[in-house]
């Protein structure tokens, strides 16, 4: 197997195949492929690193003397 790599864009549930890799994809008949997709995930990853860090920060700054606000 060969790999072909290129960035695309979801579009209505399909995967845009650039033109330019299209006539290498074109077969007469069956041809198998192994597709792996990555996605972007960037912006749950950071919201997530942003949660933590807001949690441990808020922590770090509660004292025992604040236990007389708790209830």
């Amino acid at each position: 197997m060969r790999a072909l790599e290129f960035k695309s864009k979801i579009k209505n549930n399909q995967i845009l195949v650039p033109t330019k890799l299209q006539s290498e994809l074109r077969t007469n008949g069956e041809k198998d492929v192994r597709v792996i997709v990555l996605v972007d995930d960037s912006d749950i990853y950071d919201d997530l690193i942003f949660q933590q860090t807001t949690q441990s920060q808020f922590l770090k700054g509660y004292a025992d003397s604040d236990s007389i606000y708790d209830n």
